[in-house]
């Protein structure tokens, strides 16, 4: 329920990109996801996507564990019009393969590495994937402008709701190298 109630706030805020940063209310969260003193936010848009898995030997245990790879989600505005897309590529200022933003009208990147995560329960819903504070790590511009996501320096993932790894399903050999991808929505918060 209070992700949808945040939804259509987030939604409105994005909008009018000239005074979306005045009407953002971001939501609390953990202190140690707080950004940096001195950073605004400019986009709250919500998201909704997979978090993907796939079943492996785990090198800590002697059994098998479902292991991340990557999302793939689409960012929408509240009428439905897709605005971004997020995904995991190749960082080009040190190759790493990082968490992605690419806007769907004038192509900006923002490639950010998770600096700090949160499972707690006051904030965090049951079954849902972490709250995570990004840092940017690298950015490229659209051909024809900076483009929308420019000057990006941190974005929050608030609000998620579901996209755990699966519970079943990765307890044998003959599982490795299944995949799960896990249904999940989420907000991220955009900072400059």
């Amino acid at each position: 329920m209070r992700t949808k109630a945040f939804l259509l706030l987030a939604l409105t805020s994005v909008l009018s990109p000239a005074i979306a940063s005045a009407q953002i209310v971001v939501p609390a969260v953990p202190s140690n996801l707080e950004v940096p003193a001195g950073r605004q936010p400019y986009l709250f848009i919500g998201a909704e996507g997979t978090q993907n898995y796939v079943c492996m030997a785990s090198p800590s245990t002697t059994g098998f564990a479902w292991t991340f790879f990557g999302p793939q989600a689409t960012l929408f505005l509240r009428d439905g019009q897709q605005i971004a897309t997020h995904y995991l590529s190749s960082n080009p200022v040190d190759g790493a393969a990082r968490a992605t933003w690419q806007h769907s009208a004038d192509s900006s990147k923002v490639w950010a590495v998770a600096r700090a995560s949160s499972n707690d329960g006051a904030f965090v819903a049951p079954g849902s994937i972490p709250w995570l504070l990004l840092e940017v790590v690298g950015e490229e511009p659209g051909p024809n402008s900076p483009g929308v996501f420019a000057g990006t320096t941190h974005i929050q993932r608030v609000l998620t709701s579901a996209g755990t790894a699966p519970i079943e399903g990765c307890k044998s050999a003959k599982d490795v190298g299944k995949k799960a991808l896990q249904p999940y929505t989420t907000f991220y918060v955009f900072y400059r």
